[in-house]
């Protein structure tokens, strides 16, 4: 189901049924929103662990109509755009600026991106997934990933990192037709793995994750791609690590972005544009080791790879 703003009816729907305590997944179901709809209104809106939908649909209109009256300072934009021209994503420059203080939605940057674009500007060229968000009056191509198994079905667990095991995994491509790498990532820990691979193909994607992640098969609970062509042999995979593998939606890498925050912190080893013919797997190796043992806030600025050998799964 797509996001959606609520009506006030519909929170007077998730409060009667909290009160019965339905779970978020039944209550987006009746209520017929995403469930991230739900989980960011309980969120936003919950005062001492109590719901009031009287109170959360008046703080909403407030919100929206300071929202309509907002308006982005000169400065912050200029700062936007310095951000996106050293290739951070959206996402990432939402996150650090509204972190000090700098408020502004990773939806509202993608929005002055395609208006750049129309203009004439080049600032797309600096989002991952370049200009093809911003297409218009083309068709969907058809799913290239039979089976394919959506994001919206994952378990709730893995969406609020409450165990270890649950892992993401992405490809990083190097300058045109020289390769790739396959990096995949523990949701929980931040422990992150790399393997290149001479192409972006499935059989070539396939075989590297099953060899990654077999050393720790019983950690492997499930798995979330995008929808990259190369991920085609999920069910092989699945097989072969006895896991689940989840596609999130297209042009969401917001949905598996510790991984996206750790494939930034890989180009600062391996740049990007790099010919991946003269990056050795032992280059690789030693990208991997600094960002695993790098502090990192989110996890009160322990290590990757100290938190993981504590859960008893490194080799």
């Amino acid at each position: 189901m797509s996001y959606q703003q609520l009506t006030e009816g519909r929170r007077y729907q998730i409060s009667a049924l909290l009160e019965l305590g339905i779970s978020i997944s039944e209550i987006a179901i009746k209520v017929q929103c995403h469930r991230a709809t739900v989980y960011r209104e309980l969120k936003r809106n919950q005062a001492h662990g109590q719901y009031c939908p009287q109170n959360a649909h008046i703080y909403s209109v407030k919100r929206r109509k300071a929202a309509r009256k907002y308006r982005i300072p000169a400065q912050r934009i200029k700062y936007i755009r310095f951000l996106l021209s050293i290739d951070w994503s959206p996402e990432q420059i939402s996150s650090v600026l509204t972190s000090v203080g700098e408020a502004v939605s990773h939806e509202w940057i993608y929005r002055y991106v395609a208006r750049d674009k129309y203009r004439g500007g080049k600032l797309y060229r600096h989002l991952r997934q370049g200009h093809k968000r911003y297409r218009r009056g083309l068709k969907d191509k058809a799913p290239a990933i039979k089976n394919a198994v959506s994001i919206d079905e994952r378990p709730e667990v893995v969406e609020r990192r409450e165990r270890f095991g649950d892992w993401e995994i992405d490809t990083v491509l190097g300058k045109h037709g020289t390769g790739a790498i396959v990096t995949i990532l523990e949701r929980k820990s931040r422990f992150y793995l790399a393997k290149k691979v001479s192409s972006k193909s499935a059989d070539a994607v396939t075989k590297a994750t099953i060899e990654m992640l077999m050393p720790f098969k019983e950690c492997v609970h499930t798995i979330t791609a995008d929808n990259g062509r190369e991920f085609a042999g999920h069910e092989q995979i699945g097989i072969a690590l006895d896991t689940k593998i989840y596609f999130a939606h297209p042009y969401s890498s917001w949905e598996r972005g510790a991984n996206e925050n750790a494939n930034g912190l890989l180009r600062q080893y391996i740049k990007k544009g790099s010919d991946l013919r003269q990056v050795t797997d032992r280059d690789i190796k030693f990208a991997q080791s600094r960002i695993n043992y790098r502090p990192r806030k989110c996890l009160g600025f322990k290590q990757p790879a100290i938190i993981f050998k504590e859960q008893g799964m490194a080799a």
